[in-house]
């Protein structure tokens, strides 16, 4: 019986983790990025089919960017020490439903469909999800991560040595191999973002979470639109 109740109990700590992540459709503590920041620009690549699908996204039906209202007030702590440095926001992805990262994960395993090789030039399709590169559940589903540059005040384009969704070192944020001025922008960006209260990730330089990010367990799964 003891052998049984052990056994009982290692199923239940395996599954706790599951148990624990909600899946949610209430949008009311999300805000717009444009209510709060009215400089930022937009290039929103899963409402188009510049992204490495090569198709538009689940989800997306409109090319809008949504934050948690928590995340949305300490990115504009960041554009505004931006701005004082003569630069902008330029926002590439915000909050991001399941149904999308479900879609991700889907094209992965579609070995018909290569989508666009340039965002991957180095690597197998089927190792992006085994890399972590993309991953099945994702921080931006909790609303408070972002994939964003710089751009100067009059929208013309700030050189950080690689492009977003670019799956290889050069992404990577403290990449040695490129220029001085490249490596400068990084910073400037990094550097703000983290005054701001939020925190970067290794592999992404244009990728940054709020740290006390207000759902932490809850992944959301309305339509940006």
């Amino acid at each position: 019986m003891k052998r049984y109740l052990v056994t009982f109990v290692l199923v239940l700590s395996c599954l706790t983790p599951v148990w624990s992540d909600t899946i949610s459709t209430d949008k009311s503590g999300f805000a717009e990025i444009s209510s709060v920041i009215d400089d930022a620009a937009y290039d929103i690549r899963y409402y188009s089919s510049n992204n490495f699908t090569g198709n538009r996204i689940n989800g997306y039906k409109a090319p809008r960017a949504y934050m948690t209202k928590e995340a949305l007030a300490a990115l504009a702590k960041a554009a505004e020490d931006l701005r004082q440095q003569g630069y902008r926001l330029l926002i590439w992805d915000a909050y991001r439903p399941q149904k999308a990262v479900d879609n991700f994960v889907a094209w992965i395993n579609d070995p018909s469909n290569p989508g666009d090789k340039t965002f991957y030039p180095t690597l197998e399709k089927s190792n992006l999800l085994a890399g972590n590169y993309i991953a099945a559940k994702s921080g931006h589903t909790r609303g408070s991560t972002v994939d964003l540059t710089i751009i100067k005040k009059d929208g013309s384009f700030v050189d950080m040595g690689g492009t977003f969704d670019l799956f290889s070192e050069i992404s990577h944020q403290l990449y040695n191999k490129i220029t001085p001025e490249q490596k400068k922008n990084r910073k400037i960006l990094r550097d703000a973002m983290h005054k701001a209260g939020f925190k970067g990730i290794s592999s992404e330089w244009w990728h940054f979470t709020l740290k006390n990010e207000p759902y932490k367990d809850t992944y959301f799964n309305f339509d940006v639109d």
